[in-house]
């Protein structure tokens, strides 16, 4: 047997259909088989396609930061013009690490695309930085553990230390 599943009228079907191959298709059973899919619908679920003007969450990395330390390196990042232009809100989400990424590919850190993804190559590239200034002593290998979350506070705390308000 194997798993059809079908989209029809905006419902999706699953359903059991027994599949006939090579030998297996002459034989007594082949005329009994004929159809049979259509009496073995498992289940039925409606299905309603995704809207063009779906609200889709962005990922929050704040990589250990507390939400003042975050709140302050979203002001460094929109004071030192690194093209953050967001709610000084403390989440780090696309708009802030693309200005991270920004500010690591001036210093040559980084190389990947601006994106706002917290990838391993983002993680390598502060890591190096971190590790550059003597914040950081563990492996450079785009692993965010707890050396790199405890090392990137000690950068927020250094890079701003005034209030935000926005």
């Amino acid at each position: 047997m194997k798993k059809v599943v079908t989209i029809a009228s905006g419902v999706l079907t699953t359903a059991l259909a027994v599949v006939a191959s090579g030998a297996g298709a002459a034989g007594a059973n082949t005329g009994a088989v004929a159809g049979a899919s259509i009496g073995l619908a498992a289940s039925q679920r409606a299905w309603k396609p995704a809207s063009s003007n779906a609200a889709v969450p962005l990922a929050v990395v704040n990589l250990g930061l507390s939400t003042k330390q975050a709140r302050g390196v979203q002001c460094w990042a929109h004071n030192n013009d690194w093209g953050y232009n967001g709610p000084y809100d403390g989440l780090l989400g696309t708009n802030s690490w693309m200005a991270l990424q920004r500010y690591l590919t001036f210093n040559r850190y980084y190389k990947g695309p601006i994106d706002g993804i917290v990838g391993s190559g983002t993680v390598t590239g502060f890591q190096q930085l971190l590790k550059d200034w003597d914040l950081y002593g563990g492996p450079i290998d785009g692993i965010a553990g707890s050396g790199t979350e405890a090392a990137f506070s000690k950068w927020a705390d250094e890079m701003w230390e005034g209030d935000c308000s926005s």
